[in-house]
């Protein structure tokens, strides 16, 4: 116990742009909370004020500029403190690593260049949980410390308030979790909550940090807030009592460098609805960072090899729509009804600004590929009224690969064709799909292809309207009849009457890999939640399955085949086409939901066949093992159950196996025992906090029709051995398809644009640098383990080399000029050294 302890004061004004009311308030709610503030701090000498959000910044900045002049000479004076470091406080669950890497960049950037400085602090008071790589992200963010109120002492037990957070890579910041409430002084009596602290601050032998001024709407400290402050101090004490800030808190901290324990672990669980609220803001927030990924790395490719523009100012602007929409209150679904049709809008913008940025570097890259043949003499359609192709001689088409991978996958191609070769006349064997038009009564149909397409990079493939060039026969065919898809690898049956999935037959082994029916959507009562699931750990009241099952053949050839397969509950509609390729054990399900259910929950439940059961998932930039004791919990693109494979014969070595479960648009899921079971939808009223069943007036989330897709990955091994990373990015990042035509050009028909030596190293980021004459390639090791890696950058003429930590991330700065040697820079892009 130590009688020099302080408590510091934290001024501060939590906002939320968005909840329960829309940004545009939120924007004017923040203009008038900053002046609060400024007020204040002519008022009272001592006060201090805390504010973090650079997008409340730049509001100020465009719309009050004469005050945010006064808050630069705050700032400078000292009394204004900036925390946080990032563009918004994200729900720090379900955006992806890149996301929280550009929070980090933009709001830094933000910060040094109108301020001066950076946040040394990381502050996400009100986020509703917070993932276990957090403290390498902060590290290579800048900031070495951390604040954060949720999960609370009742959602989690921590030794202490104050503790070393380390991350799997071994990064470590000192972290302080608030045990009061970020707002005003309790109820309880005026001075109840800066006491406790005081009391709190002698036992654990450290400073304490105490938060007031009214918050969730803005407005901060108030002038009673200050008199009454004053009263306090003067009663208990001015010394041990002091007006504060997260900054002066934690660097008295490193100085009187008291004994805290290590923690290594996510900090969990609150809000458990958060992670499967609104269906399409969470959707869109994937398809958005995808989108902007791979417009930033063709742009940057055709800006190298082709000298077209770098699209810079607008890729940022929709990078702050979507960090913008990652406010925890917006990505965990928690905001009214309103609100998400600005998400859309937002959303919507940053999608179109990407596919135009996209489009174009696509069109300068395969307009500049040499595909003239010497019969061409100029452009002509006498032979078709779609493509160029000219007496047989074939019409192009583009096939590009945004991943740092080479990647083999079916590729659907927008005309019925009758031959396909690669790019040096190869066959390669062809399939007709129905498309998505009826064009009279030929039209209807589009082509299956496998293209096999370098990393970054392209490929050329010729298609044919009339030509037959006869493709070698395929190694393994792939049967459906009736209820059966097979292939050399698994055998996948379908329940006739309710549509489950009642095997899945590894054929190599002979072995069920399922433990019951797999695919089965079940139906939770939820009536007992509210929007966030507060105080709720499990969603598991079964009430209902869907049922009465049709199943039709939908695609029958040599590449694929697919059966449709629709259930119903209620009102309410599922059909999952369910698929299965010639050469992979993988089988891909493409969902179309149409749900009509309230205060209800859909799972697709999948029993895997092995024992003691493992669990682990994707978290942004890393992975984490978690128990299968039936918790709700976020994940990313995967989750994976693997153990050792029962029924193993006498002598014989028990072997590891295993499932992933990947998707392209949720972020929830529970594990109990070896049982997946994937959170497609909730109903629950917007924006409610337990509120009366019976009003008729409220309007419930996701009703109607969505669509999206998730992959069932047997693997033999641990989840490591099973390609998951690589491939939930493939079901996330198809390749995307260019028609061409005839036209001399520099770049060649096949191109690879990054060679990375080590499988477990993806390179997720290139994108030009935000300063300086040079570029950014971000990476990180994917499996856990030390490694080392080469890389190579043909378009920039450049090889390097670097070690990984387990589990580290690494950005590297590639200059311009080739007599400068490739450096790593942490997020903001800065060396350590500056």
């Amino acid at each position: 116990m130590s009688e020099n302890t302080k408590v510091h004061l934290i001024g501060n004004a939590h906002l939320d742009p968005v909840w329960l009311w829309q940004w545009q308030e939120g924007y004017a709610e923040i203009k008038a909370t900053f002046r609060s503030a400024l007020d204040r701090l002519n008022e009272f000498p001592e006060f201090v004020f805390t504010c973090a959000c650079a997008a409340y910044y730049q509001w100020v900045e465009e719309n009050a500029p004469n005050m945010f002049a006064e808050i630069r000479e705050r700032v400078a004076e000292g009394r204004w403190v900036i925390t946080g470091g990032w563009w918004i406080q994200p729900d720090c669950n379900l955006p992806s690593g890149e996301s929280f890497a550009r929070h980090s960049l933009y709001g830094q950037r933000y910060f040094q260049e109108k301020f001066g400085i950076m946040a040394t602090v990381g502050y996400n008071v009100d986020s509703f949980g917070h993932h276990g790589m957090m403290p390498q992200i902060l590290k290579q963010s800048g900031m070495d410390y951390y604040l954060f109120m949720r999960p609370e002492e009742h959602e989690k037990h921590l030794e202490n308030d104050l503790f070393w957070w380390e991350s799997e890579d071994g990064s470590r910041v000192m972290t302080f979790r608030l045990s009061d409430s970020y707002a005003n002084f309790t109820k309880h009596g005026k001075d109840a909550k800066i006491l406790k602290h005081q009391r709190l601050a002698k036992e654990k032998g450290h400073d304490y940090m105490s938060f007031y001024g009214v918050g969730n709407h803005g407005g901060g400290p108030t002038v009673a807030n200050l008199q009454l402050i004053d009263e306090i101090r003067e009663e208990h004490g001015r010394e041990q009592i002091i007006l504060s800030s997260p900054n002066q808190f934690f660097t008295d901290m490193v100085t009187e460098n008291p004994a805290i324990p290590v923690v290594k672990d996510e900090m969990q669980r609150h809000a458990i609805g958060c992670y499967s609220a609104h269906s399409e803001s969470k959707a869109n927030n994937r398809r958005a960072e995808h989108r902007l990924l791979s417009a930033e790395k063709f742009s940057s490719f055709a800006n190298v090899l082709l000298g077209l523009p770098y699209p810079k100012a607008p890729l940022n602007l929709a990078w702050e729509n979507v960090m913008f929409n990652q406010f925890h209150d917006i990505m965990g679904g928690c905001s009214i009804k309103e609100a998400f049709d600005d998400v859309r809008e937002f959303h919507g913008e940053a999608l179109a600004i990407g596919a135009r940025t996209l489009n174009a570097a696509l069109q300068k890259i395969s307009w500049a590929i040499d595909t003239m043949k010497p019969e061409v003499k100029s452009l002509s359609k006498d032979k078709d009224w779609q493509t160029w192709e000219q007496d047989d001689l074939g019409a192009p088409i583009v096939v590009f690969n945004p991943l740092s991978w080479e990647v083999e996958t079916l590729v659907k191609v927008n005309k019925k064709l009758t031959s396909v070769t690669d790019e040096a006349g190869t066959p390669i064997p062809l399939q007709t799909v129905r498309a998505s038009r009826t064009n009279g009564r030929d039209d209807k149909w589009d082509s299956l292809i496998t293209a096999r397409v370098p990393a970054f990079g392209y490929r050329v493939y010729w298609t044919y309207r009339d030509k037959d060039i006869p493709a070698a026969p395929l190694a393994g065919e792939v049967l459906v009849d009736n209820n059966v898809l097979e292939n050399a690898q698994i055998r996948v049956q379908v329940d006739a009457h309710t549509g489950y999935i009642s095997s899945i037959l590894d054929k190599l082994t002979n072995t069920e890999l399922l433990n019951g029916k797999g695919a089965v959507p079940i139906v939770i009562d939820e009536h007992h939640s509210d929007t966030w699931g507060h105080h709720l750990v499990q969603y598991r009241d079964e009430i209902g399955r869907f049922g009465d099952a049709q199943i039709k053949v939908l695609e029958q050839g040599p590449l694929r085949v697919t059966l449709r397969v629709t259930s119903y509950y209620n009102n309410s509609v599922l059909r999952q086409d369910i698929s299965l390729g010639h050469h992979s054990s993988d089988i891909q399900v493409r969902v179309q939901l149409d749900w009509r259910e309230k205060h209800k929950m859909l799972k697709l439940s999948f029993p895997i066949h092995v024992e003691q059961p493992q669990s682990v998932s994707e978290i942004p930039y890393g992975f984490i093992e978690r128990p299968t004791n039936g918790n709700e919990v976020p994940g990313q693109q995967w989750v994976d159950v693997y153990g050792l494979a029962p029924n193993t014969a006498d002598g014989e070595e028990q072997q590891v196996r295993g499932m992933g479960l990947l998707n392209d648009s949720k972020y929830a899921y529970d594990v109990q025992g070896s049982e997946i079971r994937m959170t497609v939808v909730r109903s629950p009223i917007f924006a409610d906090h337990f509120s009366e069943r019976d009003d008729d007036q409220v309007e419930y989330m996701d009703q109607g029709v969505q669509e999206f897709g998730y992959t069932l990955v047997p693997h033999s091994g641990s989840w490591k051995d099973g390609r998951l990373v690589q491939k939930a990015n493939e079901l996330n990042v198809p390749p995307l398809l260019m028609w061409e035509t005839y036209h001399e050009g520099s770049l060649p028909q096949i191109s690879e644009g990054i060679v990375i030596s080590e499988a477990a190293i993806v390179a997720t980021t290139f994108k030009r640098a935000e300063e300086g004459d040079g570029w950014i390639v971000r990476c990180y090791e994917t499996l856990g383990q030390e490694t080392e890696s080469a890389f190579k950058l043909p378009a920039l003429q450049r090889e390097w080399s670097a070690a990984f930590r387990k589990c580290e991330i690494k950005t590297f700065f590639v200059p311009d000029d080739t007599g400068l040697a490739v450096k790593e820079v942490n997020f903001v892009e800065l060396a350590e050294t500056e």
